[in-house]
């Protein structure tokens, strides 16, 4: 299936009987869509709170069939079950789909059936997944994409709705789409122009149960792919997937490297990004992209970010001088790898995105040496890989939140020598407290970076406002306030 064929009619949808399940940012807009087809809609949640009962009302007003409290019956007479993506596949409604010969899919799904139901030429999509660095990659392959004249948004799981996208007043050339596991998971007939997965690393594993159903639901974003698969050269995994994928004939898989680039790979010389893979001679040619000093920040894992998402532009036929003006043009979003301010000759630097331990090995080799701010929610992580690859470039670690000891014990088996000050205190003022011990930890020269590898919510209510602490106290620090 080409990427740009369309795969509903506004016809097929009159009196179909669809669930759908959860209400919230995807559910609402689902059933407002498919009841605005002609659809026969009920919506199933699992909860029966305030908010809940709010949306079920608004929904219920517009003639939708709401179910709030029991999200595991299957409603009778369904015939297709549109879920948020959430949802975990071992709930009960969607063995009762499957035992009933009921497809399910996710809203990504959705607005992939309905693109051109309008009587529009569908736009292509360019799509992104990994465990880290979609985000960043997919806003940056936008601003690529803006700079070459094209019509674009960044769509997705960025937090935009596909929905909105396909079916909204605005028209676009291409769509660059950022998909998590669990999108993919529920959209088994996506086919993209081309793809990309950056890396894979354990994450989400309750919800998918084991590492190979994790990865293999991050690969689907290959299938049907026509004309390029682009992967990671340092990450074999991202490339197994792409051999494994069932593209459309004379789709090309595509690398991207920190080193020197092969034929048929994108990576960086002497400062320089460059294309050995959209080049008439792939053998002897190799074209100019952008310096390293266009990527903001430079850091190697958003060096790769960029290399993924100039990749993709490529693909899709941008010119080199749109893709350095694309990096040049973006400024990436707070919170990751944002620097705050230098005090004393040392800088602080905010990744309270870093909320696992492959974001945060990442944002470790970008700096040396450093004293480390660590600690919140582990989420089931270990931290000894994580602190054996690290330990050379600490200095000193400051430890809070309420999984902080995992961190320490790792850090006492594996860079003994490295001064931890654990701080026994899960209260948000314990930011300002751990900023004033890195800085007292800190030399001229040395960074002190939030990179907690852990979730936020045991102390604050996001990672947004754990960097915003962390920002203000560094603030404080400079004024002398601290």
């Amino acid at each position: 299936m080409g990427s740009r064929q369309v795969s509903s009619s506004a016809a097929e949808w009159q009196g179909k009987r669809v669930t759908v399940a959860g209400l919230g940012v995807s559910g609402v807009p689902a059933a407002r869509v498919l009841h605005g087809l002609g659809a026969r809609v009920t919506v199933v949640n699992d909860g029966d709170d305030e908010r809940a009962r709010a949306q079920a009302a608004e929904l219920q007003a517009e003639g939708v069939t709401v179910r709030l409290g029991d999200g595991d019956t299957l409603p009778e007479g369904t015939e297709l079950i549109v879920t948020a993506p959430g949802w975990r596949p071992d709930k009960p409604l969607f063995a009762a789909a499957e035992a009933a010969g009921v497809p399910v899919w996710g809203d990504v799904e959705l607005a992939w059936q309905l693109r051109g139901i309008d009587g529009r030429a569908p736009a292509p999509w360019l799509a992104v997944t990994g465990t880290n660095g979609k985000t960043t990659t997919v806003r940056m392959l936008a601003s690529i994409l803006e700079a070459a004249g094209l019509r674009t948004a960044a769509v997705g799981n960025i937090g935009v709705s596909l929905l909105d996208a396909v079916l909204g007043d605005e028209e676009y050339d291409v769509l660059a789409v950022e998909l998590s596991s669990y999108q993919l998971h529920w959209a088994p007939s996506l086919r993209a122009h081309s793809a990309a997965v950056l890396n894979l690393a354990p994450d989400h594993l309750d919800w998918h149960g084991s590492m190979e159903a994790y990865a293999a639901d991050k690969g689907r974003i290959y299938e049907g792919n026509t004309v390029a698969c682009v992967y990671n050269a340092a990450d074999k995994a991202t490339e197994d997937l792409v051999r494994e994928a069932d593209v459309e004939e004379g789709c090309r898989a595509i690398g991207f490297t920190l080193g020197t680039p092969g034929p048929s790979q994108l990576g960086v010389v002497d400062d320089i990004l460059v294309d050995r893979a959209f080049v008439p001679d792939r053998q002897k040619q190799a074209q100019e992209l952008a310096q390293v000093s266009d990527v903001n920040p430079p850091a190697p894992h958003n060096i790769a970010n960029a290399l993924a998402a100039a990749a993709l532009a490529r693909a899709f036929g941008v010119e080199p001088a749109a893709v350095r003006e694309g990096l040049r043009n973006f400024r990436p979003d707070a919170h990751r790898i944002a620097f705050v301010a230098e005090v004393d000759g040392v800088a602080y630097i905010d990744d309270s995105k870093a909320t696992n331990t492959h974001a945060t090995e990442a944002s470790l080799a970008a700096y040396d040496p450093i004293v480390w701010i660590a600690g919140g929610l582990a989420k089931g992580a270990t931290f000894d890989e994580l602190v054996a690859r690290s330990a050379e470039r600490l200095r000193g670690v400051v430890l809070i939140g309420a999984d902080r000891a995992l961190i320490r014990e790792a850090l006492t088996r594996h860079a003994p020598q490295v001064p931890v000050v654990d701080l026994d205190r899960t209260d948000t003022g314990a930011m300002a407290a751990a900023v004033r011990e890195a800085a007292r930890l800190a030399r001229p020269g040395d960074t002190v970076l939030l990179a907690p590898a852990c979730a936020s919510m045991d102390m604050f209510v996001n990672y947004n406002k754990r960097g915003e602490a962390f920002e203000d106290a560094v603030r404080a620090l400079a004024a002398g306030d601290a």
